[in-house]
């Protein structure tokens, strides 16, 4: 007797079933850690800004004269006095329907969104 070797379609069809399953639960898993990286790389450039703020109102007594730089998902705004600032990052692009929203830092070091309570929207784990 003849034996054939190979895959039947049966057995083809089970492996491509579990390779979708698979696939199924890690792209989503994937896809929001993607977005805490970008949302990690704007809250980097927040706080190197609000250095940058910091060393601004040293030299010239006033937070005002500092632009902002934008990153690839991010939009960063400032809204400067000579005595306060408040930076915010709003989302943009791919980074559009991130849960956390938009991520501001102020002068004295509130961070929003995040549980402090002073801060008018909240989200857990953004900061």
């Amino acid at each position: 007797m003849n034996k054939k070797k190979g895959f039947s379609l049966i057995e083809l069809m089970i492996t491509v079933a579990i390779v979708g399953i698979l696939a199924s639960i890690a792209y989503p898993s994937y896809q929001n850690s993607v977005m805490k990286s970008r949302r990690a790389d704007a809250k980097g450039v927040l706080l190197g800004l609000a250095n940058t703020m910091e060393r601004n109102f040293t030299t010239t007594n006033s937070y005002v004269g500092v632009t902002p730089t934008n990153t690839d998902y991010y939009t960063i705004t400032i809204t400067a006095t000579a005595s306060s600032y408040t930076l915010s990052a709003a989302p943009a692009g791919a980074q559009a329907n991130d849960s956390c929203g938009t991520l501001t830092l102020t002068h004295t070091g509130v961070k929003c969104p995040s549980d402090n309570s002073t801060c008018a929207s909240h989200a857990a784990g953004c900061w």
